[in-house]
């Protein structure tokens, strides 16, 4: 069995601040992970956070939620409904419907860092993986600029690292609390550990702020990881967090670019 070697993150992904689900403002008419979001990100100099979904039809859909309620008004699954229906599906306090991830990849072209988080598909962190990654190395692949890859599930990290291994990836973690996920007490604890880092070859975590002193994260850093953490609200959050983590994902105020 081939062993995966550690994926490089570039530079930027360590200190350039990413906006998360791009720079949104609902009142401005910029809802999250909408094409406003990421343009104000790229004019503002930010690097950019988004999360992609699967539609019936296998495309990568930049989208949060697997239910289509919270952020449209409508009922029903982002993966019930072909990437053309999707388009057409306005966000909530916007003007637009949602995008895929190669019009993403259009509007920022290369301008600043994307780092893309795949939602899991299994619905338990399992094996059940693969369509939504492909589709996600189909969009990225060729693409020139600075990206990298993420999800809480390590089998579909695993499956970014057979698609294009030259892709920098990570895990998302957590504390792994068992009253927030649908997998056993024990599942959670072994998940905590963050025991894939190295199985799937990651070259950083972006973890829970609220989960920073776990020893885990520590040591990682100590091994060289790069060290993200997510969702930082406030400048005072902000100065607590760094002092573990090399970088944040933030919202809801203007993070000191570097």
């Amino acid at each position: 069995m081939t062993t995966p070697s550690m994926s490089i993150l570039p530079p930027a992904f360590l200190t350039q601040p990413f906006a998360h689900r791009g720079y949104h403002d609902l009142p401005a008419g910029r809802p999250e992970n909408s094409r406003a979001a990421f343009q104000a990100a790229v004019t503002a100099g930010y690097g950019i956070e988004l999360d992609v979904q699967r539609s019936v039809d296998d495309a990568a859909m930049v989208f949060h939620d697997y239910d289509l309620g919270r952020l449209t008004g409508r009922t029903g699954m982002v993966r019930g409904l072909p990437a053309a229906e999707l388009a057409t599906i306005p966000l909530t306090g916007g003007s637009e419907g949602i995008p895929t991830l190669s019009e993403v990849l259009s509007i920022v072209a290369g301008r600043v860092p994307l780092l893309v988080e795949i939602k899991d598909q299994d619905g338990a962190l399992g094996t059940d993986v693969g369509p939504l990654e492909r589709a996600v190395a189909d969009a990225l692949r060729g693409y020139a600029g600075p990206v990298a890859v993420m999800s809480f599930n390590p089998h579909s990290v695993a499956a970014m690292e057979a698609l294009l291994p030259d892709m920098p990836r990570g895990l998302t973690t957590c504390g792994f609390d068992p009253a927030d996920w649908p997998v056993s007490a024990a599942r959670c604890a072994e998940l905590r550990g963050i025991p894939d880092f190295d199985r799937v070859g990651a070259s950083f975590i972006s973890h829970d702020k609220a989960d920073l002193d776990n020893p885990r994260v520590a040591g990682l850093k100590s091994l060289g990881a790069g060290i993200l953490c997510w969702t930082i609200r406030s400048p005072e959050q902000e100065a607590g967090a760094r002092r573990v983590a090399d970088n944040i994902t933030f919202e809801g105020y203007a993070a000191p670019l570097p």
